[in-house]
């Protein structure tokens, strides 16, 4: 997915980093990825570690980690499940055909008609499924993570759901097809969580916290709001030309609050050592974050140039603005 924030870029580089600071073998530790998004970070440090924690406010962000996280043992027949997802005929009495596709008279373009139908389709069979008992909740996971990851390929919008275009653009054109959402084998346990980090910081504790909340005042539950709605596939009016659902609004998009929230998380948590991915356009500077830490332990800052997040390819920004730095600010916390 091309996804705000995401670290798939730079995970081999974090990976480095706390290898350098914390040591290679990471075999003994539990790592924790308490805003994880996609999951990037916590799927790169999964075969290396004894446990990894994952957590998220957003539901769609919980079914791709219940997921690539959670899951660590093969799952049987789940290509043969994909395979008759594939082949369902479609639907025109599902929710994203009759609110989010313009042939129902919504008004709105986030699918192409047919895309908008098979979405419908898959999610109505797999809660069928589930719902029988026919599958596990392991399964039914790895299913509704597939559904997802797939539909967002074929969505018409410029990579954020925030909007969609007048027009279908060509990728949007494309049949959907749904392609597996293969996970990460091993031998080890992994949790997964639907909370607000920081009152699950209070309940957890482990070896290696990673932080990446967001850094300005764009909110996710709006941006990926659709996500959420085929993850929750549930019942509710659309609001707006956008047909936005009610969302979580995070402490950590508003200038007023993010300071003192995340002030609040680092001495809460139970982690030796802990890692805050932020950029140089983010609501707190460097010099604020620095201080912050430096209340709780030793600190020190790693940094790395690397192409920002584009909105679409075609976007037009200059030379200057292609380019963004990431901090790495460090914490080896006292005890």
């Amino acid at each position: 997915m091309n996804y705000i924030g995401s670290k798939y870029k730079l995970s081999s580089w974090i990976e480095q980093t706390v290898k350098d600071i914390v040591g290679d073998d990471l075999s003994e530790k539990t790592f924790c990825d308490i805003f994880a998004g996609t999951g990037i970070v916590g799927r790169t440090f999964k075969k290396d570690v004894k446990k990894v924690i994952a957590n998220d406010f957003e539901y769609y962000s919980y079914v791709l980690n219940r997921n690539y996280i959670q899951n660590h043992q093969e799952i049987e027949n789940k290509e043969i499940y994909i395979e008759k997802l594939n082949v369902l005929p479609p639907i025109d009495t599902g929710f994203i055909y009759n609110n989010y596709c313009f042939g129902s008279g919504s008004g709105r373009n986030y699918f192409s008609d047919a895309n908008g139908k098979k979405i419908d389709a898959a999610r109505v069979q797999i809660e069928r499924w589930y719902e029988s008992r026919e599958i596990d909740e392991d399964i039914y996971y790895f299913l509704l993570a597939s559904l997802i990851e797939s539909a967002d390929k074929v969505a018409n919008t410029a990579s954020v759901y925030g909007a969609f275009l007048k027009h279908l653009k060509k990728s949007a054109q494309k049949e959907l097809v749904i392609e597996g959402a293969e996970f990460v084998v091993n031998d080890n346990t992994h949790e997964v969580y639907n909370e607000d980090s920081n009152e699950l910081i209070k309940k957890i504790q482990g070896d290696i916290l990673y932080l990446d909340p967001p850094y300005n005042q764009r909110q996710y539950g709006a941006n990926y709001h659709l996500l959420n709605t085929i993850a929750k596939y549930d019942n509710f009016t659309p609001k707006g030309k956008t047909g936005l659902r009610e969302y979580n609004r995070s402490s950590y998009c508003k200038k007023s609050e993010v300071l003192r929230s995340f002030e609040e998380l680092l001495q809460n948590a139970n982690f030796k050592y802990i890692f805050l991915s932020y950029n140089n356009e983010g609501l707190m500077s460097e010099d604020e974050v620095k201080k912050i830490m430096q209340k709780f332990g030793a600190y020190c800052l790693k940094t790395k140039e690397y192409s920002r997040f584009k909105a679409d390819k075609t976007e037009n920004r200059n030379h200057k603005a292609d380019k963004t730095f990431e901090y790495l600010h460090i914490l080896e916390k006292r005890v």
